[in-house]
């Protein structure tokens, strides 16, 4: 089996450029090739062809192709397609906001995790993403748009905790000061709610933040469109949340996406309060992406900014994610879902 350079620290490399009898400094000039520069082995001007021959028959080079690209009229969103070696695809999303260039990447090919509301798990899952594939979608995207990423959301298809390592090490390759050197500030994991991994997450002490699929505030209610709900308790959820707040200093933020007539009523306003108030989350209101598999509506204009109001009245802090490229199969898995279809 070939080895995943792309997912080596700078001290893992050193130690496999000098096992295959090269120098430690090749190691600098390879990772900075791969994490800075991003361009392909056949363009490292500093690295011999002998060198290269022996890269290429031992090492796995996690670079995917560009299959598909939507972009949004209304906004400039661009939703990517890519597929890697095996020939598994994913999607991955750059957005571009005042305050610098986002990319939604995916952690998973397809997701097990069964949400409701979402496609991508419509088909189940098919792999975890190994830490240089969540690298390669920021490098792809980064050279085909000519612009630096400033922020990262672990957002896209699959649940990252369910990818846990492999997100960890994704995480720590990615703000390394050596490579892209994205501040751990600007990067957002999010998780549908799994208790352990999230009490693991807040011992690594990193500096993201933590999103917290939240999306409804009883038990039943939770049980109905989230499957995970029937292993852990929203009781459960707040004391991971409060632990992950006590280790890190970093807010949680729950993500809460209303769906007309199910979870968008008075009631349901009055027990998000009471669970975002409890442990100090930031609220981020998403009108739900519709999909066709699933019969789920948005709930409309006039009950988001109602639900909106009511928070905000008992001094919670809450926010409407900006809708981007709802023009372009914007749920997660939707393009390539129906590419594949």
């Amino acid at each position: 089996m070939k080895i995943d350079i792309m997912s080596l620290d700078l001290s893992e490399l050193t130690e496999f450029m000098t096992s295959i009898g090269e120098k430690a400094f090749r190691a600098k000039q390879l990772y900075d090739w791969m994490h800075v520069k991003h361009v392909p082995l056949s363009e490292m001007s500093n690295i011999s062809d002998k060198l290269k021959g022996i890269l290429d028959e031992k090492c796995y080079f996690a670079t995917p192709e560009e299959i598909k690209v939507q972009e949004s009229r209304i906004d400039g969103t661009r939703k990517y397609l890519f597929k890697f070696a095996d020939g598994n695809m994913v999607e991955t999303v750059w957005m571009k906001y005042h305050h610098g260039n986002s990319v939604c990447i995916s952690s998973q090919v397809g997701c097990r995790m069964g949400c409701s509301f979402c496609a991508s798990t419509l088909d189940g899952l098919e792999r975890n993403l190994t830490a240089s594939e969540m690298l390669g979608q920021i490098y792809k995207v980064s050279n085909l748009t000519g612009e630096r990423v400033s922020n990262i959301v672990v957002m896209g298809s699959g649940e990252p905790m369910d990818n846990y390592d492999n997100v960890v090490r994704f995480v720590r390759l990615v703000s390394d000061p050596g490579g892209l050197n994205i501040s751990q500030r600007n990067i957002t994991v999010s998780t549908c709610g799994l208790v352990p991994m999230m009490k693991k997450l807040a011992d690594e002490k990193l500096q993201i933040t933590l999103a917290l699929s939240l999306h409804a505030v009883t038990d039943e209610k939770r049980r109905e469109i989230m499957p995970i709900a029937k292993s852990y308790t929203i009781s459960q959820l707040m004391d991971a949340c409060s632990y992950y707040f006590d280790r890190t200093g970093r807010r949680i933020t729950f993500e809460y996406s209303l769906i007309r007539g199910v979870n968008d009523t008075e009631p349901d306003a009055e027990g998000l309060i009471k669970l975002a108030g409890g442990v100090g989350a930031h609220v981020n209101l998403i009108p739900v992406n519709p999909v066709t598999e699933r019969g789920y509506k948005e709930s409309t204009r006039e009950a988001v900014m109602a639900f909106k109001n009511k928070l905000e009245k008992k001094r919670i802090n809450v926010t409407i994610r900006r809708e981007m490229g709802r023009d372009i199969d914007g749920a997660c898995g939707q393009l390539r879902r129906r590419y594949i279809d």
